[in-house]
């Protein structure tokens, strides 16, 4: 079984529409629809926002529904040039960029007593993302890459800049990373797909809510060719 993860409801209302047989169930006040997604068996839910959210969700997916992998869609800031609004960042990798432990004299994203911080995604969900961008979505970038989470919507390029140097990421976000690192202590292959909808810098607000329709109508289509692959 697939969990899949969505950021904005009306994604997760879209692939449930899709489904067949499906079953809702409310735990966590997040609701979680499972049921036959092109022809594979999947559950779906919305989060909410943020890393503690995100990290709950993912461990009652590993908990109550025993999925085989987890893949979470949604949206992101750039952090690249070449990275434009509209195009899609699949990682290759992820971090939290808020972990903060350098007064113990971690590097930034560090986190303390664990064996890694930097949590892979896997390698065939990562190639067959791919494809499922090029065949589903042609007409816009597709990028593989870093992403780094934190519970802050990144608007300003001194923020911007930091994350750069510290961290050489694709693009940034609230949730990846946290469930990048639930999925890796239950041992669940995971990835996670961003569709870039800001720079992550002053025009960030203006442009996330012109940006959404797009993308949800981008994730929706990615997802159906992906499901199959997987």
């Amino acid at each position: 079984m697939i969990g899949i993860i969505g950021a904005m409801e009306e994604e997760v209302l879209a692939l449930a529409d899709m489904m067949e047989g499906v079953e809702s169930t409310k735990i966590a006040g997040m609701v979680f629809k499972k049921g036959m997604l092109n022809g594979r068996e999947a559950v779906v839910v919305r989060s909410g926002i943020g890393k503690v959210n995100a990290a709950v969700c993912t461990q009652i997916l590993a908990d109550i529904y025993h999925v085989d992998a987890v893949i979470n869609t949604g949206v992101a800031g750039s952090l690249k040039n070449e990275i434009n609004i509209g195009d899609i960042v699949v990682s290759s990798d992820a971090l939290q960029h808020d972990m903060d432990a350098t007064g113990f004299g971690y590097a930034p994203g560090v986190i303390p007593r664990m064996p890694v911080s930097v949590f892979v995604a896997d390698k065939k969900l990562v190639e067959a993302a791919k494809a499922a961008c090029t065949e589903a979505v042609p007409e816009i970038g597709v990028f593989e890459g870093r992403v780094v989470s934190g519970d802050q919507f990144i608007t300003d390029k001194d923020t911007k800049k930091r994350l750069i140097d510290t961290f050489d990421a694709c693009c940034t976000e609230m949730e990846g990373a946290a469930i990048a690192q639930a999925a890796y202590l239950n041992g669940i292959p995971f990835l996670i797909i961003r569709a870039i909808s800001d720079k992550a810098d002053d025009s960030a607000s203006m442009d996330y809510s012109e940006f959404e329709r797009k993308a949800i109508e981008h994730s929706v289509k990615l997802m159906v060719n992906l499901i199959q692959r997987v």
